[in-house]
């Protein structure tokens, strides 16, 4: 182990090559987490209403498992079973030329967008920081942040499931300074969660409507364990001018109704990570600006 450790130390090239490789793995994982989560959470509130609201009634039959694991990977058309071969990243879409094997319906671009996506950031996570601790801790903040703003994006849903161990995991990480004091990351937590949980209020109490969720309030939580309380400005910045592009943008060009709810949880996820890779860099060049 320890001159494995030294040959991806000494060879970047091999370290990021490598990633690559590993994000597009966990891409294909994170395809899975994407779409089951959400049935997973509904389920699990359903069967928690019915024990509540129903504790006499007889115990239903269970549900057939559903799980990150079981069932396996099917088409959703036909239901058949994905073979190994097909279900490797990128590749196996390509190979398939989008089709299933079995019934020829299209399968999503989706899919191997996500993996290559994942692999693309992972990669450069890995080109950033170079093979360590950093790195390590920095793929699964990566991974967790793109699960989160797709499903966000898909259902307006934060699942706890995701964004609490990334809150948990970011004070962990700062416990000996991996990113910076553990001060300035439990700080960042608080204020992450308060300064949403404000805004949320003082919009309610002027428009009586609900302008975010409060799954929104722990994600800019678990950003600022991650980074501090010092890039919070930056990222609600970069996020709400970002937000408010993308949503006029569907307004104007693609006749989106304006009352429709545009989820925020993927613009966090995406200006969390920006800063998160070159949030000082950005600050340095604001600041030299700023003395102009």
């Amino acid at each position: 182990m320890t001159s494995l450790n030294l040959y991806l130390s000494s060879s970047p090239e091999i370290f990021i090559a490598l990633t690559f490789i590993l994000g597009l793995i966990l891409g294909s994982f994170l395809n899975v987490v994407i779409l089951r989560l959400p049935v997973m959470l509904e389920r699990r509130w359903r069967a928690q209403a019915h024990e509540l609201l129903q504790p006499e009634a007889a115990v239903a039959a269970p549900e057939k498992r559903f799980d990150l694991v079981q069932p396996g990977s099917h088409c959703p058309h036909c239901g058949h079973q994905i073979r190994a071969w097909e279900n490797i990243p990128v590749l196996g879409f390509l190979s398939l030329r989008g089709k299933c094997s079995a019934c020829g319906k299209p399968i999503s671009w989706r899919y191997p967008l996500i993996e290559l996506t994942t692999g693309v950031l992972s990669a450069l996570v890995a080109w950033h920081f170079g093979y360590g601790l950093a790195a390590g801790a920095g793929l699964l903040f990566t991974w967790a942040l793109l699960a989160l703003a797709v499903i966000d994006f898909d259902t307006q849903l934060l699942p706890d499931d995701i964004t609490l161990p990334l809150l948990w995991g970011g004070l962990i990480v700062n416990l000996p300074g991996l990113y910076m004091s553990l001060s300035s990351a439990v700080i960042g937590a608080v204020a992450g969660y308060v300064f949403l949980w404000l805004v949320y209020h003082a919009f309610r109490l002027l428009t009586g409507k609900e302008g975010m969720g409060f799954g929104d309030f722990k994600l800019f939580a678990a950003l600022g364990a991650w980074l501090g309380w010092q890039q919070l400005p930056l990222i609600l910045f970069a996020s709400s001018l970002l937000g408010a592009i993308i949503g006029i943008s569907f307004i104007v060009f693609f006749g989106r109704d304006r009352r429709l709810p545009i989820p925020f949880g993927p613009f966090l996820c995406a200006a969390g990570w920006v800063a998160f890779m070159w949030g000082d860099a950005i600050t340095r060049y604001y600041l030299q600006l700023a003395r102009f």
